[in-house]
């Protein structure tokens, strides 16, 4: 193989990963402190920061299993090791773990030490068996209640559940950064827009209501609860955690069907649905009414379905998210985003631009008793998991449906960058369907334009946050994974509020008895069908190289069949001589083999 005859993508893989290696380093440089720890003198206010202490560090041992730099383990072992540290002198975990928060924010706490204990399942044995104890029925924490089948408030840690939501000052209307949302509860007498609350009684009032009836009960938020059981159960497969995976889906599934196919967002203390409020299946804490909607009642379910799959090797769960997903799809309308009734529209002008004003296909992320509200595209990530697990034929033709449908062309590439590191399934998606050929390197290019700007931004403020603003981390963590997962795993990027890290295929460098590609050869998944996968692999250096294929970020998947390697217990052995491209076409058997840590 010349030169001339090197796949371009395969350059920009391996110069993607050159990047990632010299802007983690420099990330470490400028923020860190020689213990892992996160330099920083300001407060922590409340309950509130532990995710946003992790976050800036979630995708690096991702980078590391897919096959970015050996010492990069070592070094996120350390960080999280140090802002744990960290966290505890603050007074924000107990023995390691949240004192007690809301599953939105411990969903994005957790993704860092969910990609740990993937790319080495040994180091988080005992923590992992340790945390998700906290959330079984028996546990002296009394998190969850075994009899109802429910989570006994929404805020639940280390330290039990916790009563109320820490709102222990008036919801005042001075709190600008909240008034898109509109009013936490709607029913409150005397209290009807936003500017009711500029009243000091009105702002106590709504304060200690939403204590008193947001902050009781099960929320749909808990569902992600269910990754802290997965990822302990992938370990030595007791049943205690595959049994509350089971169970606590299962109860959420009957709310779901008792509701008409639509989640409900609220139990309470005594397990009833809409105990808290007159009767209501909405207006619960992070559910349809405030403050996100659709994005935090479906997102857990998702996570929920995709880890009650791995557990039961089959993907009934999916019916949950499913269900809403189709309902959400049934109340759409076409038309521009209208800022005014879109809680994102600057999230989707970051994606869209110019595109918000088009006819897009928008569905309702919220409702209160005046109907459904707060009209936006659906999330692409949703379906597209949906297919992902399942492979269902409804599913697939979903995703080609709102291809043609959605007002925006899914083909295209866009450059925009969020903190969930993900949002660009619909070209990759096109490129599955083998309608975008040239996505690879376009996405490639992108993403190595992504680093280069974070690693401008570092330089132009290359010193510890100003101020309180513990946001400041995230928003310059130039590790990017979503391209490579996609081309490299064959997988979407994890689902960011607590999804676990999940792969098609799992690469092992054999010669070095490590995950991830070896230095000089890239991988590309160019098609995933029922029990068909193929990808390219192209090694760019002088040796040969010795490569492990596993079906399955979790073996889950084992292969059956290749045309080239050696198959043997559902796993792959290859050799790639020099300056070689490979193409490879594999069969395997979908949730063929219990899901279980790799190397653990």
């Amino acid at each position: 193989m010349t030169d001339t005859d090197i796949p371009r993508w395969a350059v920009l893989q391996r110069r993607l990963f050159d990047l990632l290696d010299t802007a983690w380093r420099r990330f470490e440089e400028l923020y860190c402190a020689p213990d892992g720890s996160l330099v920083y003198e300001g407060r922590t206010v409340g309950r509130d920061g532990v995710d946003d202490f992790y976050e800036p560090f979630f995708n690096w041992p991702a980078l590391y299993t897919l096959g970015g730099a050996d010492d990069l383990l070592d070094a996120s072992k350390r960080h999280f090791e140090g802002v744990t540290a960290q966290l505890a002198e603050r007074g924000l975990v107990t023995g390691e773990y949240e004192n007690g928060y809301d599953w939105f924010h411990q969903g994005e706490s957790l993704l860092f030490f969910y990609n740990l204990c993937a790319a080495d399942p040994v180091w988080g044995r005992e923590r992992a068996l340790r945390f998700a104890d906290l959330y079984l029925p028996d546990s002296p924490t009394g998190n969850y209640d075994g009899v109802r089948r429910m989570m006994r408030a929404p805020h639940v840690g280390a330290l039990g559940p916790r009563p109320g939501l820490g709102e222990d000052r008036p919801y005042a209307a001075s709190n600008e950064g909240m008034r898109k949302y509109g009013l936490p509860l709607r029913d409150l007498d005397g209290i009807k827009t936003w500017d009711d609350l500029a009243d000091p009684g009105n702002a106590q009032r709504m304060a200690d209501a939403m204590n008193t009836r947001l902050g009781v009960g099960d929320i749909p938020l808990n569902l992600a609860v269910t990754s802290l059981m997965t990822n302990a159960w992938l370990y030595d497969h007791d049943d205690r955690y595959a049994g509350f995976v089971r169970d606590y889906v299962g109860v959420w599934q009957d709310r779901t069907r008792h509701n008409g196919g639509l989640i409900p967002d609220n139990v309470g203390p005594d397990g009833l649905v809409g105990e808290a409020h007159e009767g209501r299946w909405y207006g619960g804490h992070y559910g349809w009414t405030w403050p996100h909607g659709l994005y935090s009642v479906v997102a857990p379910a998702l996570v929920a379905a995709v880890n009650h799959a791995l557990i039961t090797g089959a993907p009934a769960g999916l019916a949950m998210p499913r269900g809403t997903i189709e309902r959400a799809l049934s109340l759409a309308l076409l038309g521009p985003i209208d800022p005014e009734d879109c809680t994102f529209f600057d999230h989707w002008h970051d994606r869209l631009g110019a595109g918000t004003g088009a006819a897009l296909l928008l569905v309702p992320y919220r409702r209160d008793e005046d109907g459904w509200f707060d009209f936006q595209p659906l999330p692409p990530a949703y379906p597209a998991w949906l297919w992902w697990i399942g492979r269902e034929r409804e599913d697939r033709q979903r995703l080609d449906d709102l291809a043609a449908l959605s007002g925006y062309d899914w083909r295209r590439v866009r450059a925009f960058r969020e903190k969930e590191e993900a949002g660009h399934e619909p070209p990759w998606l096109r490129y599955l369907a083998g309608d975008n050929p040239g996505y690879p390197e376009r996405a490639l290019e992108m993403a190595i334009e992504q680093v280069r700007g974070r690693l401008a931004a570092m330089e132009s403020r290359p010193g510890p946050p100003p101020g309180d603003d513990i946001h400041w981390w995230q928003n310059l963590n130039p590790v990017v994974t979503e391209i490579l997962t996609q081309l490299v795993a064959g997988a979407p990027q994890q689902l960011y509020n607590g999804g676990l890290p999940l792969a098609q295929l799992r690469w092992t460098d054999a010669a070095r008895n490590r995950p991830g590609l070896p230095p000089d050869v890239a991988a590309l998944v160019e098609e995933l069908a029922d029990d068909r996968i193929t990808v390219q692999i192209v090694n760019l250096g002088g040796n040969a190289a010795d490569l492990e294929l596993t079906g399955g970020g979790y073996g889950e998947h084992p292969i059956r069949t290749a045309d080239t390697g050696d198959v043997h217990d559902g796993r792959l052995t290859l050799n790639v001589p020099p300056r070689t491209t490979i193409r490879l076409r594999l069969t395997v058997e979908r949730f063929g083999a219990p899901a279980r840590h790799q190397g653990a």
